[in-house]
């Protein structure tokens, strides 16, 4: 009998999966969440499964955790992507588990990148999670209040996990390096800026730090990994950008709120971290007019002037020299004065006109249009400005009688609103004078 002799093909799945934990202890990260005695790890532990979303950004251990709830709780596990799957997939995972349940089993359906599911695919789990056929575990790297229906929402709990801090990185790049989970035939080893390197550029995603540092290893002639070597991979890190996703709008966000703030080296950076990561400018330019009218305002009227030429800058002289006069007209509206005076008005009187009846146009502010129409008396009374002193007409009202009194405008102290205030208080002072020389005459009269 001759001797029979076994070869087995070496582990080629990539290294962010042959590191995949095979228990809580392995699990990287996210702490708050399966820390000891934390409630979600004590209902792990206790082979207790529930249906989550799991929402957070890549690589961060939203596949390896349902994974680890379904080990616990002896579930088998169904798997499908809303990027390839459609409703043919569903009903497959879901007659699979209703098998399964019939023998005795229980059956998690992990569904990733669920928010790419439309209405009408996500409602489509709703009835078998309702009977128990399933335990429903969704991940998404969008805002679920969004993304998900909120049908969906209502039968899930929300887990929110967060970008997988430098300490913990570290713990899984000595584990991928001492534990030889390269598969190469020599070790291998990292100079300690080129690590330090390897953490910055995976900026909390565990799965972007371990394929760069598989492609670092397999590229290396000597088995040492340098900061040249991964610079030479990676030219130019993009910052974490993700267009018209939850990221987005949280930079647009910070960008606004620092210009409302004041902080032209915080709106810099936004803008910048907008830039770089492939965003529109000219969107920015668009939130820049809205900020000019709605926090700066009146207060210094020509943000909204140098706004507008920053963005037909653009159009004219294109990127180069227009994405700096966007940042020009940002870091002027940053420093400018702040008063959303003008937006409060503005919203409150539209609030009134839509809650208040139409009242009626004041005779003296009608046109006489026809000759019947001016023995009606319309325009009777009508002062012209230009006539008057100082070309006002103080005591005329120009408001519905119902709202005599009342003012919607309010002027700050700041920048040229102040003078605006100013303005404002003088002419209210003529006007009362006025009423009070007309009360006087009628009381002669009288």
């Amino acid at each position: 009998m001759s001797n029979l002799s076994f070869s087995f093909a070496p582990d080629v799945r990539p290294l962010a999966a042959r590191l995949r934990p095979k228990t809580l202890h392995d699990y990287v990260g996210q702490q708050h969440l399966v820390g000891p005695d934390t409630p979600l790890r004590r209902a792990i532990e206790a082979g207790q499964i529930s249906s989550l979303i799991l929402w957070g950004p890549p690589g961060t251990g939203k596949t390896s955790l349902a994974e680890l709830i379904a080990a616990s709780a002896d579930a088998a596990i169904e798997k499908i992507s809303a990027v390839t799957a459609g409703i043919k997939e569903i009903r497959e995972a879901i007659d699979n588990a209703r098998i399964r349940l019939q023998q005795g089993q229980r059956t998690l359906l992990f569904v990733d990148e669920v928010h790419r599911f439309n209405k009408s695919q996500q409602d489509a789990f709703l009835p078998h999670i309702e009977d128990g056929t399933i335990v429903f575990i969704g991940a998404t790297t969008e805002n679920p209040s969004f993304s998900l229906n909120n049908a969906l929402l209502s039968r899930a709990r929300v887990c929110v996990l967060r970008k997988i801090t430098s300490d913990d990185l570290r713990q899984l790049l000595s584990r991928a390096l001492t534990d030889n989970m390269l598969n190469l035939a020599s070790p291998v080893t990292l100079e300690p800026h080129a690590a330090e390197l390897l953490l910055q550029l995976a900026d909390g995603d565990a799965r972007k730090m371990l394929n760069l540092l598989e492609l670092a290893a397999q590229s290396s002639s000597d088995g040492q990994i340098s900061t040249d070597l991964l610079k030479q991979l990676v030219e130019r890190q993009l910052p974490g950008f993700d267009n018209q996703g939850e990221l987005y709008y949280d930079l647009i966000s910070a960008f606004h709120k620092s210009v409302r703030g004041s902080q032209p080296d915080a709106a810099l950076y936004w803008y910048c971290r907008i830039l770089e990561g492939g965003g529109d400018p000219l969107y920015v330019a668009r939130r820049l007019l809205a900020i000019a009218s709605e926090d700066i305002g009146n207060a210094d009227p020509r943000a909204l002037s140098l706004a507008l030429t920053a963005f037909d800058t653009f159009q004219r002289v294109g990127p180069a020299e227009g994405e700096r006069a966007i940042a020009q007209a940002a870091v002027y509206c940053a420093l400018a004065p702040k008063s959303n005076a003008l937006y409060s008005a503005f919203n409150q009187m539209r609030a009134f006109v839509r809650e208040q009846p139409s009242f009626d146009v004041p005779i003296q502010l009608r046109n006489a249009a026809s000759g019947l129409l001016k023995q009606l008396g319309y325009g009777e009374g009508y002062r012209y400005a230009h006539n008057e002193a100082g070309a006002y007409a103080a005591g005329m009202t120009y408001l519905p009688v119902e709202m005599q009194g009342m003012q919607f405008y309010q002027p700050t102290d700041r920048g040229l609103e102040k003078q605006l205030g100013e303005k404002l208080r003088y002419l209210q002072q003529l006007d009362a004078q006025a009423q009070q020389a007309q009360q006087g005459g009628a009381a002669d009269v009288d």
